[in-house]
């Protein structure tokens, strides 16, 4: 039958699938986590708890539904994972881990050491080595952030990893990290030569070995016989080096040819913008590809499905009865604006501090209206950091849509409405682990990568309304003036907060 297996762990839950050669899906499994916050600004992942754990019981409950040929089991062929990232999990000379996982740009702690490292190294050299800025997003500040501010867990870090990067290590013994991880780990990476900086991994890392590399669809090694006893996956089963969430996720839609792009609706939002240049622009990152010879453009807002959970918990309502009570209000939320930076913003501001505003609040307005307008601010994001992708030359030949978000169908309509351009959705929106399955047939030779067409066909187009477009277009200019009119004062309330916190520690 040609069986792969594919585990995703994300910010808020981890998803597996059981996928045949022509990528009918045989079993899911899905497992909630929580994310860890200990101080505000901070946000953290237990891989023990969380990324091994969660992986374990994805994989038995796969198992179990895993079909019986004469003789036993149906063999797997092979095995992806992926992750969320760039994050920092700093472990010992034997791989284990030392404290918790630092997450990617959501956590904002290493703010002053992203401009030690500008400074330092010179933020237009980064640029042009590494095709990103030093941002929170980035690696070395949290490498810096951890030798100045927990000096002993640096001193006794000798291996780092990312979600995916420790699974692998967890299951075949190899310390290897993946070519796309590893060009998102600033400012470490060289995005041209495909290769580490080593004199700037020696200044950030003295004492640390840095993985080998190997690109996403690379088999890197198989199951130990002790992970076999761990997960009960047959030992020798082949495994892939995997990859940052985000990009298995664009292979699993079919987004790996220059010109695709996709919207990743989820906790928070991500585009992903396939390119043949490799670009060095300073409000956007330029990671390399999923694919030798492919690079992208990307951006992602600091938050998006955050802001619509966090209504939800607020109000103790169901996303059902949001949605239905949020299409029944006209565009623009009866004169109701958001600015949806509640972690912050990364693309294309940069802006750790920036926070969010609601404007135009009244007596009038409802949960329903506070859920549109968070919708149609995710929305309007969306639309400043395709901006400022088209600024770069880049013109996008269709865009799709994926992720939890793209369910009810609210959400992507306000999007297509405000961009003014379809969105495809594909039949298959499980997520990252999809695409990890049809990364894994690839390596394993069950399928081509101009297979994943048939293996996850486009199901329906979300269509623009001209009408709305044009309200949504007026409404954009002035949630482009609100973020510049109101950060001195959010800016300083930052501030204040922090000195409060620091005179309370």
């Amino acid at each position: 039958m040609g069986l792969t297996l594919g585990v995703d762990i994300g910010t808020a839950s981890s998803k597996g699938v059981l996928v045949a050669a022509d990528g009918t899906v045989l079993a899911q499994a899905t497992r909630p986590h929580a994310v860890s916050s200990p101080r505000p600004e901070w946000f953290e992942h237990d891989p023990e708890l969380i990324w091994w754990a969660d992986f374990r019981q994805i994989v038995a409950e796969l198992l179990a539904a895993l079909p019986a040929v004469p003789g036993g089991p149906q063999p797997i062929d092979a095995i992806a994972v992926s992750g969320i990232g760039p994050c920092l999990l700093p472990a010992d000379a034997e791989g284990r881990p030392l404290r918790p996982a630092i997450l990617y740009g959501i956590d904002t702690r290493a703010t002053a050491q992203i401009a030690e490292q500008s400074e330092r190294l010179g933020g237009g050299i980064v640029l042009a080595r590494c095709g990103s800025p030093l941002t929170s997003q980035a690696i070395g500040p949290k490498f810096g952030w951890l030798a100045e501010h927990e000096p002993k867990v640096a001193a006794a870090t000798r291996r780092w990893f990312m979600a995916s990067s420790y699974l692998t290590f967890r299951l075949t013994g190899e310390y290897v990290l993946d070519h796309h991880s590893a060009s998102q780990s600033v400012p470490l990476y060289s995005q041209r030569e495909n290769a580490w900086i080593e004199d700037w991994c020696r200044q950030i890392a003295p004492d640390v070995e840095f993985p080998r590399l190997a690109w996403p669809t690379e088999i890197i090694g198989g199951i130990t016989a002790g992970a076999a006893a761990e997960t009960g996956l047959p030992a020798g089963t082949p495994v892939l080096a995997g990859t940052i969430d985000a990009w298995s996720e664009a292979a699993g839609v079919g987004v790996l040819q220059p010109g695709d792009s996709m919207l990743m609706y989820g906790t928070t939002m991500f585009l992903v913008h396939v390119t043949r240049t490799a670009y060095a622009l300073a409000n956007l990152w330029g990671p390399t590809g999923l694919l030798p010879g492919t690079n992208c453009l990307a951006a992602g807002m600091a938050t998006s499905g955050a802001v619509t959970s966090w209504l939800a918990d607020l109000t103790a309502t169901d996303y059902a009865t949001l949605t239905t009570e949020a299409t029944a209000l006209p565009p623009g939320a009866d004169g109701l604006l958001m600015l949806p930076y509640f972690a912050g913003e990364r693309t294309p501001l940069f802006d750790p501090d920036a926070r969010g505003v609601l404007a135009g609040l009244t007596l009038h307005h409802t949960r329903g209206h506070l859920y549109r307008a968070a919708l149609e601010a995710t929305a309007f994001g969306v639309r400043h950091n395709l901006e400022a992708i088209a600024l770069s030359g880049e013109e996008p030949d269709r865009y799709v849509a994926v992720g939890g978000g793209t369910t009810g169908g609210l959400w992507t309509q306000i999007v297509s409405d405000v961009i003014g351009r379809p969105q495809q959705i594909p039949r298959h929106t499980i997520g990252a682990a999809y695409g990890d399955a049809f990364l894994a047939a690839v390596a394993a030779g069950n399928a081509a990568l101009d297979d994943i067409a048939a293996w996850n066909p486009v199901d329906h187009v979300v269509a623009p309304d001209p009408a709305r477009h044009r309200i949504y277009t007026r409404l954009y200019a002035q949630y482009r003036n609100l973020y510049p009119a109101t950060a001195r004062i959010v800016h300083s309330l930052v501030e204040e907060a922090a000195t409060e916190r620091r005179s309370a520690d």
